[in-house]
């Protein structure tokens, strides 16, 4: 029989410690399996929130995943292809507390192998350098502009004021990477600020609290202050998350915004995981079925045709006649969160291509 954890519930009887563990249990051992690569997903996403922002973990923490330190290399042996969720798993349990030094010959062992090299995209192979380098390895030294051309991406504002949350995931783990997770200056160009306030813009018109957790966690780690309303809705919607025990519940839940709502609580001054938490099996839902109005913003545009423009102060009246009363609420917090938002919007509007579409 489910148990649901109910909001009341005074989480001061569970102390910090006791609720990692409780969370690192139920990824390690209640919701999925070692040779799922979904475990792996979950678990490098649970161990590198809480590595990342400097959690305390209990000695005790560690027991859920014993078994999988010590068959670690047998496992990166023959799974080869998932090398970078078994070198963060095992590069993080060393950096929380686990006793061994496993990660270092793994690192070695996945150099010599040369996997790096296989990698398609700048984003994996950026993915890849960050964690051998923690063990003072680059696996790809003769690519001196792998740097430069990650950075070129993010520069480009104008592939952000438009939806595509492919690109603005890519664009806050490119500055993840660069920034080594807020532990140095990653050095950011002006127009990689303005294209991480339009992917926070739209995040925020599509109510997207995953997307606009990260953008606000990058912010931090590039030395920005993210806008007062995205970081207070982010703090709204994290108090709501339920949580609910039960060998019986379902796994396809909000897990992932669940952890990165609270692993931006724990950048934003608030307090990170600070729910109850049950030693077993868990879902994660969010508080809200909230839907964003950024559907209906688009439909409105692209309907406009020759009326369209990318002048806000032109265009918001006449936006706003054509939105529900909840779309026009959003859009107004949006408006008045960043000082950006003219500039996104003339993006957003596409107004420079004709109605009729491109010329062939």
């Amino acid at each position: 029989m489910s148990n649901v954890v109910h909001l009341r519930a005074s989480s001061q009887f569970q102390p910090q410690e006791a609720r990692h563990a409780a969370l690192l249990a139920c990824f390690a051992e209640h919701r999925r399996f070692g040779d799922d690569v979904f475990w792996l997903k979950e678990n490098a996403e649970i161990l590198n929130i809480l590595e990342t922002s400097g959690a305390k973990v209990g000695n005790g923490a560690f027991e859920a995943h014993e078994d999988f330190y010590e068959t670690v290399e047998k496992r990166l042996g023959f799974f080869p292809q998932y090398y970078r969720f078994l070198l963060s798993i095992t590069l993080d349990l060393e950096a929380l507390g686990m006793q061994g030094d496993k990660a270092e010959r793994l690192v070695k062992w996945a150099d010599d192998q040369g996997l790096a090299q296989a990698e398609l995209s700048d984003l994996q192979r950026l993915e890849a350098r960050r964690l051998m380098m923690r063990r003072g390895v680059d696996p790809l030294p003769q690519d001196e502009t792998l740097e430069q051309r990650s950075r070129a991406f993010t520069e480009r504002a104008a592939t952000f004021a438009l939806p595509n949350k492919k690109a603005a995931y890519e664009l806050t783990h490119i500055i993840f990477y660069l920034s080594e997770y807020g532990r140095k200056d990653p050095q950011l160009a002006p127009e990689t600020l303005t294209s991480l306030h339009y992917a926070g813009l739209l995040a925020f018109i599509d109510q997207n609290a995953d997307l606009l957790a990260e953008v606000c966690v990058a912010m931090r780690f590039a030395g920005q202050e993210p806008p007062s309303v995205w970081e207070t809705w982010l703090d709204r919607e994290t108090n709501l998350y339920g949580l609910t025990g039960g060998e019986d519940v379902s796994i396809a839940d909000d897990y992932h915004e669940f952890l990165v709502c609270n692993w931006h609580q724990a950048f934003a001054g608030g307090r990170a995981f600070n729910k109850p938490v049950e030693h077993g099996r868990m879902r994660f839902d969010r508080g809200t079925h909230r839907a964003g109005p950024l559907r209906e913003l688009s439909e409105c545009m692209f309907r406009l045709d020759d009326q369209r423009s990318g002048d806000w102060h032109v265009m918001r009246d006449l936006v706003n006649d054509t939105l529900s009363e909840d779309a026009r609420g959003v859009l107004e917090a949006a408006e008045t969160s960043s000082d950006q938002f003219e500039g996104f919007f003339e993006g957003f509007a596409r107004a420079g291509i004709a109605s009729s579409g491109v010329a062939l």
